[in-house]
């Protein structure tokens, strides 16, 4: 006979903070991802700023938007006590537009899958899945650290 886990019909806590955790990232998340759409969509549109640009601009201020969500909202009981996690989460999520340009450069150029439709699956699905689970992992390691927390994130 095996043990187990946790009584029956009920999750471990553990569980329950893990699954609310990522429940909140993932909204914090959508919210600066529709601002950093709207964003570019402004400065490339009415504005007139060329691409690079507009996505530089929309890209830091969809980071501010993040930082803000994850330290009020779903971090809130992590509070960091010095400006080095909010420059370590902005690396963070530089490393996640790297690893969604670098999805895209491989499927673009590499594999010569240059139509929309491939771009828009290399960078914004596979790129933006695989950028996820990185800031997903960097925030919640690298910036919003639990101290003394008991367990793990993967049970």
């Amino acid at each position: 006979m095996s043990a187990r886990p946790f009584p029956r019909g009920r999750p471990a806590a553990g569980t329950r903070a893990w699954r609310h955790e990522l429940a909140g990232f993932a909204a914090v998340g959508l919210l600066a991802y529709a601002v950093d759409l709207a964003v570019f969509s402004c400065l490339r549109g009415p504005a007139g700023l060329g691409p690079i640009t507009a996505k530089a601009l929309s890209f830091v201020a969809g980071c501010a938007v993040a930082y803000a969500g994850n330290a009020l909202g779903t971090y809130r009981d992590r509070r960091p006590r010095s400006p080095r996690p909010c420059a370590v989460f902005f690396a963070v999520n530089a490393a996640g537009a790297l690893v969604q340009l670098l999805c895209l450069a491989v499927s673009h150029y590499g594999l010569g899958l240059t139509s929309q439709r491939a771009d828009t699956v290399s960078g914004a699905g596979i790129g933006m899945a695989l950028a996820t689970v990185l800031r997903f992992w960097g925030t919640r390691t690298l910036v919003f650290s639990a101290e003394g927390r008991v367990g793990t994130w993967t049970g």
